[in-house]
Parts: structure tokens; C-alpha cells; sequence
């Protein structure tokens, strides 16, 4: 399940990570007994149900499902592979991951193929890119033309795809494996009657680099008229377009820690607006603005500035951007919005007002506020007390999706002076207080894992899984290998690998089961809240295994019992093993 990296380093990797510390840096909890709450991260909720438990180190919304431990929270917060956020979060403590040799060799050559093949080989064909870009003079006029210095063209690595259709599948596509592995990569096509051709050609070439320099994908604008006009790599083991902004890496080679980051939309804005010295500006990748996207921004910086055309389609997008970003504003965190003129981009219009009256516009730009309600009053066709009521629904149930806060709080204040309704705030408090409720209502409809029935067998896996150092100090009960009841060998399993490692926590051990039919069960186990355990939890799990030994016996009693009953009868040795049955359940009873 770990592939070639070793479960010990893994083990000891969550040894090391405290996954409230680490998920309070990316979703601000609150104390909750001996937990910690947020309004879950991975879905949209009113009320919180993203519990995370520091004596467990694991994560579990009773919302939607969501669970995990601090591996599996990178994973899904951050929008890496497993391979890619065991990187992370070694890279958080410092230390070297280890890789093992042993493994099937297949397996060794998927991961190889998959990952650090195809990173290597897109960087190679970068190269060869930018060597082409030497030979243009057709592409370098145009860089010029668009007034790119050689110095920003090095720093963001622009190259330049030939006009031939096989250029890079001749340089870089040598035998089968290659191919193959471009084909994924999304440098080559396959045309119907089988013939593979390279997918970018005649084109400025922009390579995309994840959040650690690696190429991972490519954006390709072409140099004279025609369509499309820009064509992006497809969605590929390395890249996926609704996580990666390009220009982020470059950022944040520029700053450490940005004070602000400007979302733009094409490859060309970006750069020009480095040429003229706005190196904060990052791209989209032939999407909208993503929930993924706007995690990834507010981990970088606390200001995001969003800039958009002016016309319908340009607010449009807008609208998406904030609606996605709603359940992301915290206090501390600033949104805002900029539209540009008719027949305008960042690219054009940096060049026309120059660096500093561009970032004046900057620091002008809309606050998300203020974009919400003149959307809100925007869209509301009804006039009077019914048209303020409908724009104070609609208002209260955005405001409600705003994690609580000073920011949410300012919200409400302003949506009772923009009604008019006082400043007292009661009527508004009133709508958003039934609107709430309403709401919590609703997210019942949402995924919800119900209630788990805890048999004794589950029960005692539970158990297990939230008190492994109490179950590593249990006996060895040899009776418990006898039964035969559906999960026993489950239960077993975990019973065997808690007494090898008796330090190991419920995150730990968990994440053994990774990639397991089991895994999905057992994390809800782990979070379970029925069980009403007591003190003395080692008393408690050797008298649920009793349990689960004489019910196992009572079992085998009536089995045995009903087929004497029958024609055939028992065999000697059954007639011997109910008597001894009956003996135990007797002296057992007495």
C-alpha cells in the first residue's frame, strides 16, 4: 500500500506531525471538548461537523464523510498524490524520504513511468523547446513585438514548438515505451488511422510548473492567426488544470511570502506583468476559477485579487469565483475583484497605464462585499418590501456560507444598513437565525453517513482502532481464532499489528489500511461515537471478546443440537464436541 516507500518512515513521518497544528494552517479550528471543530473544508455546511481529534491524529466530518489523517488531509486539501504529499510533509520536518528496493518490478516501473519518467521528459522537451526558440526568428520578433525582454523570456522558460508535425515525437518518442508515455503525457496524439503526431506545433510554448518547479504541463499560443488561439496539455498523471495556476512557482520564487496575488487569465498577462515588475500575477488554465485554486491562493498569501473582462461573460466568471470562495473567507483573508475596460487585458493595459497606475488600480479594486450585494441588488426584478426581502433572503444565505467571524459579522451589519432595516440589526438577525436553521435542515440531504450498528465484533475492532496501546497490552486469546464470523480476521489483523507496534496511534494504524476494502469502515469506526466507553477500556474489550466467544458457542450449540435433531444425525467426533459445548456453557452459566 506504501509502495516503495517504507511503512516505518510513513509511521514515523505521522509520529511527527501534529495534525491539528498542521490542518489549523489551513482551516481554523475551535476547541470542542477534547476535539476540534471547523465548518468542513470539503463541503459546504453551516454548522461545523470536521472534527479533528489530536489523541487519534485523524480527521472525520460526520457531514460528508470526509476523514483522513494528516497524509490523507494534504492529499485532499492540497490536491496531491499519495507520493506527492508524502514529499510535503517531509519536507515540512526536514527529513529525506527513504525509498525501499524491494516491491514487484512491474509496480517499480508503473511509479518510475508514471512520475519521475514523465517529469524528466517533459523538462527535456522544455529544453528542447526554448533551443528552438533560438532558431525562430519568426517567434522571437513576435516575443519582442509583444515587448518581452530575453531576461523575463529565460525566467519564465518560453520556448517555441516547430511547425512540424513530428518534432518531438522524433527527438523524444524513440521506441514503443516513450510513445506510450508521451501519448499520457499529453505531448502526442494518435490520429484514428493510428498515426501519432505531436500536439503542439507552431506555437510560443509556456511550461507549467507545480508548486515545486517541476514541468508538468504546457500552454501553447499561436504566432499568427487562426484557432485556438491558445491550447493547453490535457488532464495527465502530473497535471490536473484545476489545481495548478501557472506563474504560482515563479511568485514564489519572487516572494517568499506575497502580501498579495493577482488571478489573470491568460499565459501572456502573467508575463507581461512581470516584464513590468507586477510579479504577483498567476493564471488559470483554461478553467474557471476553482475551490482547489482558491485553497491554493490563500495558503500563499492573505490578498487575492481576481481580474476579469468587464463584459457579462468576464462577471460571470467573477460570480463563480466568489461563489466558490464564500466557504474559504475567514477572518484575515481579503478578496477582491477588478474589471477591465472593453477590448482591454492586464497584458495591454499595463502597457498603456504603465506599472504604477495599474497597481493603483490594483489597490482600488472591489472588495467581495461590495461585488456580492451589487450583484445581489443587481439581480433582484421585484421592487418594494418584496424586493428587499428577496435580496435579504438571498443575501443571508451567501452571508451564511461565511465561516463565523468578524467577516461574517460585517456582512450582516451591512446587509441592515443597505435594507434600511436599522441599526440595530434585528430584522436581518432574525432572517439569518431561520435561514440557519433552514439550513441545517438541508445539509441532512447532504452525504451523510448514518449512524454505524455496533455488533460486538464491531464494537471491539472500534475499540481497538481508538485505544491501540490498551488492546496491544491484551492476552492472546487463541479462542478468538476459532470463530468464524464475518470480520474476525479483520479484527485479528489489527489485534496482531498493535501488539508488533504497542506505540502505534489510530492515524498510524490506520494508515496501514490504505488502499484497502476495509479502509472506508475502519476510519468510521475509528470516529465513533457510540461506543460510551468506559474507564477501564482493556476490562471492556476482554469482556467484549468473551462476548463474542460465547456467542460464537451458543451458535455452534444449536447447530450442532438441530442437526441431531436430524435423519442424518451427528458424527462421533460432533457428538463429542457438543457435550464438551454444553459443559463449558454449563460451568460458564454457573
Amino acid at each position: 500500500m506504501a509502495g516503495k516507500i517504507p511503512q516505518s518512515f510513513i509511521d514515523d513521518l505521522l509520529a511527527r506531525t501534529d495534525i491539528v497544528d498542521l490542518i489549523d494552517q489551513r482551516v481554523k479550528l475551535k476547541k470542542a471538548g477534547k476535539n476540534y471543530q471547523a465548518c468542513c473544508p470539503f463541503h459546504n455546511e453551516k454548522s461545523p461537523s470536521f472534527t479533528v481529534s489530536p489523541d487519534k491524529q485523524f480527521y472525520h466530518c460526520f457531514g460528508c464523510g470526509a476523514h483522513g489523517t494528516a497524509l490523507g488531509f494534504i492529499m485532499e486539501y492540497d490536491g496531491l498524490e499519495f507520493l506527492d504529499a508524502i514529499d510535503e510533509l517531509a519536507s515540512l520536518h526536514g527529513v529525506t524520504v527513504p525509498r525501499e528496493s524491494t516491491g514487484s518490478a512491474e509496480h517499480q516501473a508503473a511509479t518510475k513511468a508514471v512520475r519521475q519518467d514523465l517529469y524528466t521528459r517533459l523538462d527535456n522537451i522544455n529544453r528542447f523547446y526554448q533551443s528552438q526558440l533560438k532558431q525562430s526568428q519568426q517567434a522571437i520578433d513576435y516575443l519582442k513585438g509583444r515587448g518581452l525582454s530575453g531576461e523575463i523570456v529565460k525566467q519564465f522558460a518560453i520556448g517555441y514548438a516547430p511547425a512540424q508535425w513530428d518534432a518531438v515525437k522524433r527527438q523524444f518518442a524513440r521506441n514503443s515505451d516513450a510513445e506510450q508515455q508521451l501519448l499520457e503525457g499529453g505531448m502526442l496524439l494518435k490520429s484514428d488511422n493510428g498515426r501519432v503526431y505531436d500536439r503542439f506545433r507552431d506555437r510560443i510554448m509556456f511550461p507549467i510548473r507545480d508548486r515545486k518547479g517541476r514541468i508538468i504541463g504546457f500552454g501553447g499560443r499561436i504566432l499568427e492567426q487562426g484557432t485556438p488561439k491558445y491550447l493547453n496539455s490535457p488532464e495527465t498523471p502530473v497535471f490536473h488544470k484545476g489545481r495548478e495556476l501557472y506563474g504560482l512557482y515563479e511568485t514564489r520564487q519572487a516572494h517568499r511570502t506575497p502580501e498579495r496575488i493577482l488571478v489573470v487569465e491568460g499565459y501572456m498577462d502573467v508575463v507581461a506583468l512581470a516584464q513590468f515588475g507586477i510579479d504577483y500575477a498567476v493564471a488559470t488554465l483554461g478553467t474557471s476559477t476553482t475551490p482547489d485554486h482558491l485553497r491554493l491562493l490563500f495558503r500563499t498569501t492573505q490578498e487575492v485579487v481576481c481580474c476579469y473582462d468587464g463584459d457579462r461573460a468576464g462577471r460571470e466568471a467573477a460570480w463563480r469565483a466568489l461563489d466558490n470562495a464564500l466557504p474559504l473567507m475567514q477572518d484575515g483573508r481579503s478578496l477582491k475583484f477588478i474589471f477591465l475596460p472593453e477590448g482591454e487585458d492586464p497584458d495591454t493595459l499595463v502597457r498603456k497605464l504603465g506599472a504604477q497606475a495599474f497597481e493603483q488600480m490594483l489597490n482600488q479594486a472591489q472588495d467581495f462585499g461590495d461585488f456580492l450585494f451589487e450583484r445581489l441588488s443587481q439581480d433582484n426584478q421585484l421592487g418594494g418590501e418584496a424586493g428587499q426581502h428577496e435580496l435579504a433572503k438571498r443575501a443571508a444565505e451567501a452571508i451564511g456560507r461565511v465561516p463565523e467571524g468578524f467577516t461574517r459579522e460585517g456582512l450582516i451589519t451591512r446587509l441592515s444598513r443597505q435594507l434600511n432595516w436599522g441599526e440595530n440589526e434585528r430584522r436581518v438577525r432574525e432572517l439569518f437565525n431561520r435561514l440557519q436553521s433552514t439550513a441545517t435542515t438541508n445539509d441532512q440531504r447532504q452525504p451523510n453517513p448514518k449512524k454505524i450498528k455496533l455488533t460486538p465484533l464491531r464494537r471491539a475492532i472500534a475499540l481497538v482502532l481508538q485505544y491501540p496501546a490498551v488492546a496491544a497490552r491484551l492476552p492472546a486469546m487463541v479462542e478468538l481464532t476459532e470463530l468464524s464470523l464475518p470480520g474476525i480476521e479483520l479484527l485479528l489483523e489489527l489485534l496482531d499489528q498493535v501488539r508488533r507496534h504497542p506505540d502505534m496511534s489510530t492515524a498510524q494504524l490506520l494508515e496501514h489500511w490504505r488502499g484497502h476494502s476495509a479502509e472506508q469502515a475502519l476510519a468510521r469506526l475509528a470516529m465513533a461515537e457510540e461506543l460510551f466507553a468506559g474507564d477501564n477500556i482493556e476490562q471492556e474489550l476482554q469482556d467484549i471478546f468473551v462476548v463474542l466467544i460465547n456467542g460464537y458457542l451458543a451458535q455452534r450449540i444449536e447447530t450442532l443440537q438441530q442437526k441431531s435433531n436430524s435423519p442424518q444425525g451427528l458424527t462421533p467426533t460432533e457428538k463429542q464436541e457438543l457435550l464438551l459445548l454444553l459443559t463449558e456453557s454449563k460451568s460458564g452459566s454457573a
